[in-house]
Formats: structure tokens, C-alpha cells, sequence
């Protein structure tokens, strides 16, 4: 008995172990893994109609619900082959026809959330027929056309139920067509149709019940010739407009065309209003007979009584001319001048001139009087006469004279140049001229200092002296010429200063940014350098300094003596002409 109670005690300690170990590895996993979630089904709810009837619409819409917030699709079984179904709403519509009677079961609607699906009970859906509503047709059909013109009627027809209609005719005319889908009776009848049909009858069918208008008759009248009317008048003049238009119309409403024989020479006829025309010249005196006028419906034609013009000549009437010609002109510069001229008669324009500048050309057509004097020409030619005939009369214009001036106007110079300029520094000043004439200028100088450089072309005086040429070089004066008259600038002195610093260590730095348009706003094109300007006084620049290059946008201006120096930047073009100034810069040298 003690060994058996030993070895359940012995057993109760392996099982003791057991669990602890067990209990050991539980608590080694702990916490326990979070359990996958669960869907929850969605839900569908809602009664469907269960009987319908034939021209009546039907739906049903259920309502569903899913508390995950999964998209639903909804399904259907036995869906009525007269109704749809939409399985992104579950709406279930339609609208049976007669054809349609009957019971439709074992209909079932269900709605799914991807994971799982509910379905409402399934139900039947029972199409009950209908009394039927007869078809509706309406519509006034003319009652009358005549030959040659083209007959139509179609009625309008409806059906309440949405049956499907067809139409059928009684008498119908021989010479007409009937369409059986539209009801359309359409057709156009010849002479060999003239009569009345009667009893037309035009109904329409749903399958089951018949509906007619009223019986119409129609009857096909003869053609109808066009009329016409009026009466022209028989007399023209020369230089007078002539003008008449017949009345005309046509009982059967046809389009008219109009026609004329023997249509005077001066005159022009419009085919669909009959309107003859026109101006007669003194040519055109005579008569013109025979004249028919004419109008037709496509079938008949009916003219007017033949007439005759007679174009009388008039007394003439003198022709017209006005203007008011330029009494002046600069020599080089082109001269020109037209009159305005009419007749009233309409007759042939011939211009003339009594004396005429010899510098001068004239038109015997226009009238027009042109040229270009040149200085062996200044002076003036009077009692110029421009005239104007129409072959029986003359006008004039008052007579009038010509003043040939001198082309040229001077040039134009201004400027400042500055007056001193420190030995060691550069000097440059360019005057600013102009030509109103548009003309070359050519720049001259008077009394140059020996240690500068003059340009011809833009007036440029520029140099650097040396502390040799230290000293007042008076009565410098510069020029400009267009080639006949020059101007100048009043005469300077330029005075060379010894430098005050024997070794001037001062520096500045300068940057900007090059220029890319013209002052007019066109592209720059043509850039070639800059030019920096510098002195010791705001604006009044002694010295400068030229860097040749359209990239280059800083520069180093070093052996500055001490004082406070003001700089400025000029952008120049390949032509040697300059911008303005730049804004004033400025530093102070120790």
C-alpha cells in the first residue's frame, strides 16, 4: 500500500511538473495573439408589390444595410423577363404589356457584402390584363392641289396602352402613296389626274380597336397660268437712271421666273423680280423696240404687251472739280496732288493743266500732278490752272502757285564738355546732334589738344594727358555739318591739373547689368562695349575708361587719388553710339 501510495505520489509530481511547465510556456507567449476579425452579414428588408397590371408601371426597391461598411451588390433570381433590375440598388422596374399576362414566381432578391449574402423571401408577381384604350388620330388633311404641285398629309396618332399602331387607307387617290407605318398619303398629280376623289378615309389600329378621321375628299385642280402687270415707261434720257418692274403672281403658288427679249444694250433685267435697268449714255440715244418682258410658273408662261424705249439725248451738264493742292515743297522732296471730278451725265473725263512747274509731270486722265523739285529748282511758278472736260463743257479750279523752298534744314549740337581733367586721367566728351533732314553728319574740331583723339563720326574728344601736358588748352571748338549747313558748340578751354597724389592706391569696383533692348523697345543687337565715366564732381565726369566686350558687367577702376569720385555707365554699339547715363554711382577714396 506505501508503494502505491509512492507511486501516485510520484505520479502526482511528474503531473505537478507537467502543468508547471506547461503553465511556464503559456506565460513565455503572453499576451495572446489578437483573433482575426469577424464579418457581419448585411441585412436586406422590404415587401415587394405582388400584382401588377399590363401599361402600368412597377417597382420595388429594397433596403439593405451593412454594419461593416462593405460595398453591396445585389442579385436576383427568376427576375419577369418584362422587368430590369439594377444590382447596384436592387431596384426592380418595368412595365408589362398585354403580352405579358400571367404569374411570375419563385422571384428572390439578395444582397451581398463580398463574404457572405442574405436574401429576401422569394415571392411571385401576378400581370393582371387590362381593358384596352382604343388608339387617337387627329389631323386636318388639305383638301384640294393643282397639277404640277406636290400633295402631303400625315396625322397624328397615339396610344394609350403603348400598343404598337397601323394605318390603312380607303379610296385612296391613284396617284398618291400611303405609308401603312406613318399614315403619311403624299403624291403629285398631272393633268390626267384633274377630278375630285372622295371619301378618302385614313385610320389606325392598336391590334384590337380601329379609330378613323373623318372622310375627306381631295380635288386636283387644273394648272393656273402666272399674271403680270404693268406698264413701262417708254422714254429715257441720257444720264437718267431708267427703271421698271412688272407686278406678277401665280393662283397656284408656283415659283416664278422671269424672261425679256430685245433687252436694250445699257440696261440690265433681273430673272426673278423682271426689274429692267439702267443708265443710258449719249451713245444710247435711238429707240429700242420689241421689248417683251415675260413670266413663267414652270408650266405656263404670260407676257406683257411688247414696248419700246426711246433714249432722248439732254442738255449737258458741265462736269464737277474740287480739291485744294499743296502751294508748297521742299527741294528733294515729291510734290503730288489729285483733283476730284464727276459728270452728272455719266460722259468721259479729260484733264488738263496751263502752266505747269517743269519740275512737274501731269495726268491727262487722273488729273493728278506730280514731281520732285531739286534745289536748281527753288523758287515759285504761279497761275497754275488745273481743268477738267467732258468734251461739250470745261470747270476749273481757281489757279494756284507753287513755292519750291530749300530742302536742307541745319544740324542741330548741344552739350556740356567738362572743363578739366587730372594728368593720369582720361578725358572724353561726346556732344549730342541731330539732323531734322534725316542727313549724314560729319563732327569737326577746332584747336584739338596734341594728347587727345577726336572722332569724326560720332564728335567723341577723348584722351589721357601725362603730367607733361599739364596746363589750359583754350578755344577748342567742336562741329557738326549735314554736308550743307554746320552748327557748333560754343568754344571751351580744357584745363590739365597736376596730380595731387604723386602715387594714387584708391580703387573701385563697379558692376551692372548689360543692356538687351533699344529705347524704342526693339532687341539690342548690336551691343559692343561700355564705357565708364568718373570725376570728382556729381555729373561732371573728367575721365573715363572704354571696356570693349556685351558680356562684360563689372570692372576695376584703380590709381584713384583721395577724394570722393562719382561714376556713371554708358553702353556703346558697334556704331560708336551711346546710351544715357547710368545712375551715379559714388565712393570716397582715403
Amino acid at each position: 500500500m506505501q508503494a502505491r501510495s509512492t507511486a501516485r505520489a510520484s505520479e502526482r509530481t511528474r503531473l505537478a511538473l507537467t502543468l508547471s511547465l506547461i503553465t511556464f510556456f503559456a506565460l513565455a507567449s503572453w499576451p495572446p495573439a489578437t483573433p482575426a476579425a469577424t464579418n457581419t452579414a448585411p441585412t436586406i428588408s422590404g415587401t415587394p408589390p405582388t400584382t401588377a397590371s399590363v401599361g402600368v408601371a412597377y417597382s420595388f426597391q429594397p433596403k439593405a444595410y451593412d454594419a461593416d461598411g462593405n460595398t453591396l451588390r445585389f442579385k436576383i433570381a427568376n427576375k419577369p423577363s418584362w422587368a430590369t433590375f439594377s444590382t447596384a440598388t436592387g431596384r426592380l422596374y418595368g412595365t408589362p404589356t398585354s403580352s405579358n399576362v400571367g404569374t411570375y414566381t419563385s422571384i428572390a432578391i439578395g444582397v451581398s457584402d463580398g463574404s457572405a449574402a442574405r436574401w429576401l423571401p422569394a415571392f411571385s408577381i401576378k400581370v393582371s390584363a387590362t381593358a384596352n384604350r382604343a388608339p387617337t388620330i387627329s389631323g386636318t388633311p388639305p383638301t384640294t392641289v393643282s397639277v404640277g404641285n406636290t400633295y402631303s398629309f400625315r396625322p397624328t396618332a397615339s396610344d394609350a396602352d403603348g400598343d404598337a399602331l397601323t394605318f390603312s387607307i380607303r379610296n385612296k387617290p391613284s396617284w398618291a402613296t400611303f405609308s401603312s407605318s406613318t399614315g403619311r398619303l403624299d403624291g403629285a398629280p398631272t393633268d390626267s389626274h384633274v377630278g375630285t376623289y372622295s371619301y378618302v378615309t385614313i385610320r389606325v389600329s392598336d391590334g384590337k380597336e380601329i379609330r378613323s378621321l373623318p372622310a375627306f375628299s381631295i380635288t386636283v385642280k387644273s394648272n393656273q397660268a402666272p399674271t403680270i402687270s404693268g406698264v413701262p415707261a417708254t422714254t429715257a434720257t441720257v444720264g437718267a437712271a431708267y427703271a421698271f418692274q412688272p407686278a406678277a403672281s401665280d393662283p397656284d403658288g408656283n415659283t416664278l421666273t422671269f424672261s425679256i427679249a430685245n433687252k436694250p444694250v445699257w440696261a440690265t433685267f433681273s430673272t426673278s423680280t423682271g426689274r429692267l435697268a439702267g443708265t443710258p449714255l449719249s451713245s444710247h440715244v435711238g429707240t429700242y423696240p420689241n421689248i417683251v418682258v415675260s413670266v413663267s410658273d414652270g408650266r405656263v408662261q404670260r407676257s406683257l404687251p411688247a414696248f419700246a424705249i426711246t433714249v432722248a439725248a439732254s442738255s449737258n451738264r458741265t462736269p464737277t472739280i474740287s480739291g485744294t493742292p499743296p502751294t508748297s515743297v521742299r527741294s528733294g522732296t515729291a510734290y503730288s496732288f489729285r483733283p476730284t471730278a464727276s459728270d452728272p451725265d455719266g460722259n468721259a473725263l479729260t484733264f488738263s493743266i496751263s502752266n505747269k512747274p517743269a519740275w512737274a509731270t501731269f495726268s491727262t486722265t487722273t488729273g493728278q500732278l506730280s514731281g520732285t523739285p531739286t534745289t536748281l529748282q527753288i523758287g515759285t511758278t504761279s497761275n497754275i490752272v488745273i481743268r477738267v472736260s467732258d468734251g461739250q463743257a470745261t470747270a476749273s479750279l481757281p489757279a494756284f502757285s507753287i513755292a519750291v523752298v530749300s530742302g536742307n534744314q541745319a544740324p542741330t549740337i548741344s552739350g556740356t564738355p567738362p572743363t578739366t581733367v587730372v594728368a593720369g586721367s582720361t578725358y572724353s566728351f561726346t556732344p549730342t546732334a541731330s539732323d531734322a533732314d534725316g542727313n549724314t553728319l560729319t563732327f569737326g574740331i577746332a584747336n584739338k589738344p596734341a594728347w587727345a583723339t577726336f572722332s569724326t563720326t560720332t564728335g567723341r574728344l577723348s584722351g589721357t594727358p601725362t603730367s607733361a601736358q599739364v596746363g589750359t588748352y583754350s578755344n577748342i571748338v567742336i562741329s557738326v555739318s549735314d554736308g550743307t549747313a554746320s552748327k557748333t558748340l560754343a568754344a571751351f578751354a580744357i584745363t590739365v591739373t597736376a596730380s595731387t597724389s604723386p602715387n594714387p592706391s584708391g580703387s573701385a569696383t563697379l558692376s551692372w547689368t548689360p543692356p538687351t533692348l533699344n529705347t524704342d523697345g526693339s532687341p539690342l543687337t548690336d551691343l559692343a562695349g561700355f564705357r565708364i565715366y568718373y570725376g570728382t564732381a556729381s555729373r561732371q565726369y573728367s575721365a573715363s575708361v572704354t571696356i570693349p566686350g556685351k558680356a562684360i558687367s563689372s570692372a576695376v577702376i584703380e590709381s584713384l587719388a583721395p577724394a570722393t569720385w562719382y561714376f556713371a555707365v554708358r553702353a556703346y554699339n558697334t556704331s560708336g553710339v551711346e546710351s544715357d547715363y547710368s545712375s551715379e554711382a559714388r565712393k570716397t577714396v582715403y
